[in-house]
Formats: structure tokens, sequence, C-alpha cells
């Protein structure tokens, strides 16, 4: 009879499996339970997918670049909601908005708007309204390296400014808008957030973190490339001018009204490319922090 009850134990499983099978299934009822009581941090969280990502593609990142990769994928493509929240915000700004996507990375302009007072690197009540909304996308929703780029028009410094020149006015209106990120922006959204950052879900620290902003001056050095090549173009029309009035192929008073309408195309256009340089870029490069 005792013989019969060993051959019966052995045609089922062990009964070690059984405490063992006990055992995982609690302990993964009990990670569970663990993952549905914690908080998520966003920024921690992305971190962490975008490392295993990149090392499970193949491609680590290359030590001489610090551990950073340049290899991410555009914005453009890659976060379609930010790309249709910048178009909604062109939209609303009628054109002042325009983004485009670079080998660097995602380039946002903004533009024909007077962004800093005379002569300034001090920002206006409009372009800090403006910054805010683009702020908000750009910082929160990306954890990439952001350049922000400064200009100035051809026209000198006034002869009372700090600045020494033009460019030291664009590096300054650059740091401007980098610090109106990290303090103005930052304090509205730690008070617009507050709960989700005492709940966890919100790392303000981590998006509005310093070493991602970088504040570029740029001087008057492309404005000034288009300006002579303007000059240029009037130039040549005027010899022409001059050759058709000296060869009798148009009157005097011909030639005065089309120098005069050149004239005013240069003054036309010269303000046309002063309002295009009232300009702030922001590059959303293809590196991350």
């Amino acid at each position: 009879m005792p013989k019969k009850k060993e051959e019966e134990q052995k045609a089922g499983a062990p009964q070690w499996m059984t405490t063992y099978s006990d055992m995982v299934t609690l302990l993964l009822t009990f990670f569970v339970a663990l993952i549905s009581m914690s908080t998520i941090s966003p920024g921690k969280f992305q971190q962490v997918a975008v490392g295993l990502r990149i090392a499970l593609s193949g491609r680590p990142p290359s030590v001489l670049m610090g551990g950073r990769s340049i290899n991410e994928e555009p914005l453009i493509t890659s976060k379609r909601g930010i790309y249709q929240e910048l178009m909604r915000l062109s939209e609303e700004y009628k054109g002042k908005i325009t983004v485009e996507e670079r080998d660097e990375g995602t380039l946002i302009v903004l533009k024909d708007m007077v962004f800093f007072e005379t002569g300034s690197a001090k920002l206006t009540a409009e372009a800090k309204e403006l910054l805010a909304k683009v702020g908000q996308i750009v910082i929160e929703h990306t954890t990439n390296v952001l350049e922000v780029f400064g200009y100035t028009d051809d026209r000198p410094v006034l002869p009372n400014s700090i600045y020494v020149s033009n460019w030291h006015l664009s590096c300054a209106r650059a740091a401007s808008v980098v610090n109106f990120f990290l303090t103005e922006l930052k304090e509205k959204r730690m008070i617009e957030r507050a709960a989700d950052i005492k709940l966890g879900r919100f790392n303000i620290d981590f998006f509005y973190n310093p070493d991602r902003f970088y504040p570029i001056g740029l001087g008057d050095r492309e404005i000034k490339k288009k300006i002579e090549d303007l000059e240029k173009e009037i130039s040549v029309e005027k010899t022409l001018l001059n050759e058709k009035l000296k060869n009798g192929e148009i009157s005097r008073s011909e030639w005065e009204k089309k120098m005069n309408e050149l004239e005013s195309r240069y003054q036309n256009e010269l303000e046309r490319l002063r309002r295009e340089f009232r300009r702030i870029d922001i590059l959303i490069k293809r590196e991350k922090v």
C-alpha cells in the first residue's frame, strides 16, 4: 500500500514546485501593487526610455560626445503634437512663428515683432507673452539642448548705450530670453503646476535645467550681408539707367522718375530687412542633455 502511494506522488508535480509558484505569484502581486501606488517622474521616465532605446539600437553614444546622442529623430516627425501646437501658435500670431527642420535640429523663428526696447536687451510685455507660450511647449515637452540666438539690425548702438557694439547687444538679448525662461517662466509654471509638482508628476527642475540653454549672439552680420546684396542690385540698375540716359534711350524726366522709384524701393527693402531681423531663434538640437 505505501508503495502505491509513492507511485501516485511521482506522477504529479513535485511539492516544492507548488510552493515556488505561490511565492512567485505573491512577489509579482507585491510589485504590481507597488507600481500602482507609485508616481512616475516624466523626466526620469524619458531618460530611461531614451537610454534603453539607444542601448538596444546597438548605437551607444560616443564617449567623445560626452555621452550625448546627436542622432535623435527630427522633432517634427517624432513629436507631431509639439509641431501641431507650434503651428496653432503660428496661426494665432499670423505668421510670426515659423518652424523648419535642419541638419542640426528644429529651428523655431520668432520674428516681425518688437521683442526688445530700442537699443536694449529688455524684453517687451508682448515678447514675454509669446515666449511663455512657445517656452512651455519646447521646454516641457522635450529634453534636448536649446540654443537661443539674438540679433540686431544694421544701425549702430546708441551713443549712450551700455553695449560697446551690436555683438554685445545681440548676446545680451539672447541671454535675456534664456533668463526669462529660467526665472519668470519657471516661477509662473511652478505656480500653475503646483499640484503636479507635489505629486511628483512634473519635475520642473529637470525641464528648466540651466545646462539645457545656450544663449548665442549673432550681431548684425547677417543683415549687413543682405543689405550689401541689395545695394549692389540697386547700383547695377542705376548704372543701366545712366547708360540709357547717356545714349538718349530715355528722357531726363523718365530718368529722374525711375531713379526715384529705385530709391523708394531701396528704402522699402531696407525697412523690410530691419523688420525681418527683429527676431529670436530657438534651435532644439538633436542632442539630449
